[in-house]
């Protein structure tokens, strides 16, 4: 089957915590008008709620062996994520795009897919990527000779997962700690994504920041961030994206 239809597929991307999630509730809070022309993919995941989280809303959490079984039918892209399963109802995707703009927030791998996927060709895209580094500062510090720059990457995002973690609760269990790992070792896999993305937004801002929501409106690079996805979703021309060569990340 092939998904098409007159709306686009929205594709907000990024490594986990880098501030896709904050950036989609202050779209809600600030510009409730192009919030509520986004409609939500909802996607099956195999892993387990987290605080907050809600059953067909956020996800659809099922048991890994029951996604792995939609792998047999026809209608659903299946994905492994950092070691969870994640699947796309194609129907469910093309229905959504007749009524108006489907909106995927989440992991690029799945943002990847969403671009490459020879039953979604026919379909009008707008894909953003967010990254915790900018462009200038990966040319610069891959060139230093005493750095691993995928160590660096997966440091910088292990301390956001750390504070966004304790967060969401004041002691964090091993399966926690082993979570923020994998995610944090992930993440430069992840940025070497960031190229097939139309626009690459620098934040430094994580979930973890309090620039988001602290003091009412985003303030710093969570603002800058905010704002240019704003000017995409109305069709402008933004401020303070890049374009990523393929040669960017070895």
């Amino acid at each position: 089957m092939s998904v098409e239809g007159a709306g686009r597929l929205v594709i907000l991307s990024g490594p986990s915590c880098v501030g896709k999630s904050p950036l989609a509730k202050a779209l809600g809070r600030f510009h409730p008008d192009l919030s509520a022309k986004l409609q939500p993919i909802v996607l099956y995941n195999s892993r387990f709620p987290r605080p907050g989280e809600r059953d067909g809303e956020d996800y659809h959490f099922r048991a890994r062996e029951q996604i792995e079984t939609l792998r047999n039918q026809d209608r659903y892209v299946v994905m492994d994520v950092r070691g969870d399963l994640q699947a796309l109802d194609l129907p469910d995707l093309a229905e959504l795009l007749r009524k108006g703009d489907a909106f995927f927030e989440g992991n690029p791998f799945i943002g990847r897919t969403l671009q490459t996927h020879p039953k979604l060709q026919g379909v009008n895209r707008l894909s953003v990527f967010l990254s915790p580094l900018s462009r200038e500062e990966i040319r610069f510090l891959r060139n230093q000779a005493q750095l691993s720059l995928p160590d660096l990457v997966a440091d910088v995002m292990r301390r956001k997962l750390g504070r966004r973690a304790q967060r969401q609760k004041p002691y964090l269990s091993l399966k926690d700690l082993e979570e923020i790992e994998r995610r944090a070792g992930s993440a430069y896999r992840e940025l070497q994504e960031a190229h097939h993305f139309q626009y690459v937004i620098p934040n430094h801002d994580g979930e973890d920041s309090e620039n988001w929501e602290a003091f009412y409106y985003p303030l710093g690079e969570a603002r800058r961030a905010f704002l240019a996805v704003v000017a995409l979703l109305r069709g402008e021309d933004p401020m303070g994206f890049e374009r990523w060569d393929e040669d960017l990340l070895p």
